[in-house]
């Protein structure tokens, strides 16, 4: 049984637990807030007794052994630092840090204590990823990945009437490329690796952050072109394409439905059946390798999450987004 805490009292903890309770060595034992309110009536849901509003308590409470971290970006690099440091095991929301050197900090902490550090981007764990990856060679060599997500964010028709939420606030690390780009960029990272070359285009909302933008990202023998939105919604699907044919993916966030179309004109449908809770996959990968003893996941690694966010990076600064946490 793996003991966990949760940061965050909101609707996408509330989602990772309606999927993690699914697993049997999963347990929540305890729920931080700033409030106690809210940290009593988010446990009450959930039957739990053990409340916090101190992190320092919480992360030293010995009622845990791993934590999930679903704060606004800003603080999920702070927050993770101490539960490291107490020798807690960290599963931190997308994306996990505000920019590299925070990242290379929460690594470092994590080899030196010895505990599971681990980005949730669900995706990559989700079977028809998996499928994706595992036919990637029957469309031969792959000339172009191409991702799109644009999700009207709710939050935007508070912005549009002058109320700025946390959403699109800079101090928060937030805004279109953080929020939803991300889901373009993990995937393509998964499958090819750090790309050579990043050109980044986004329109700025007044508050400092991006409300949309278009990354094109250069292989040796490919290339990449992501579209992300918080201020537009698309229904475009994502496809690789390769020299024998193309693999469609409805949603690149959750992929539910995967096939390829031969250049022959045959079909081939590679959808498998999966959750409909998507985190129950990711909370699976992580209580399984902290059983395991192991201290990093192989498929969403250390590599691969400092990889995007080198790409987040070098994006946010060719658009002109900058946040107080690229101050410090």
């Amino acid at each position: 049984m793996v003991r966990f805490g949760v940061v965050g009292t909101n609707w996408i903890t509330e989602a990772f637990l309606k999927a993690a309770v699914q697993i049997e060595d999963f347990k929540l034992s305890a729920v931080y807030s700033r409030t106690e309110e809210k940290a009593i009536e988010f446990a009450g849901k959930f039957g739990v007794n053990n409340i916090y509003t101190d992190l320092e308590a919480m992360a030293g409470s010995g009622d845990i052994d791993a934590v999930y971290i679903a704060s606004p970006n800003s603080l999920h690099a702070e927050q993770a630092v101490i539960f490291m440091e107490h020798k807690v095991h960290v599963l931190c929301e997308k994306p996990i840090a505000s920019n590299t050197k925070e990242l290379q900090r929460m690594i470092d902490l994590a080899k030196e204590n010895n505990v599971l550090l681990m980005e949730a981007l669900k995706s990559t764990f989700l079977p028809n990823f998996k499928a994706v990856q595992e036919n990637l060679h029957k469309i031969g060599q792959v000339r172009r990945y191409f991702a799109s997500y644009c999700q009207y964010s709710s939050r935007y028709d508070a912005y549009r009437q002058g109320t700025v939420l946390n959403a699109f606030d800079p101090k928060f690390s937030n805004g279109s490329l953080m929020d939803i780009g991300i889901y373009c960029i993990y995937p393509l990272v998964t499958l090819f690796g750090k790309p050579e070359e990043v050109k980044a285009t986004g329109y700025m909302l007044e508050s400092g952050v991006d409300g949309e933008g278009s990354i094109v990202l250069k292989y040796p023998d490919k290339d990449a072109v992501v579209m992300y939105s918080k201020i537009a919604n698309s229904n475009l699907p994502s496809e690789i394409q390769g020299e024998d044919g193309n693999i469609f993916i409805d949603k690149i966030n959750t992929p539910e439905k995967v096939e390829i179309q031969y250049r022959n004109g045959n079909r081939e449908d590679l959808t498998q059946q999966q959750m409909s809770d998507s985190m129950y996959y990711e909370a699976k990968e992580f209580i399984e390798l902290v059983q395991a003893g192991k201290t990093e996941s192989d498929i969403n690694s250390f590599s691969n999450s400092m990889i995007a966010m080198e790409i987040i990076e070098e994006a946010r600064r060719q658009i002109g987004v900058v946040y107080p946490a690229d101050q410090k």
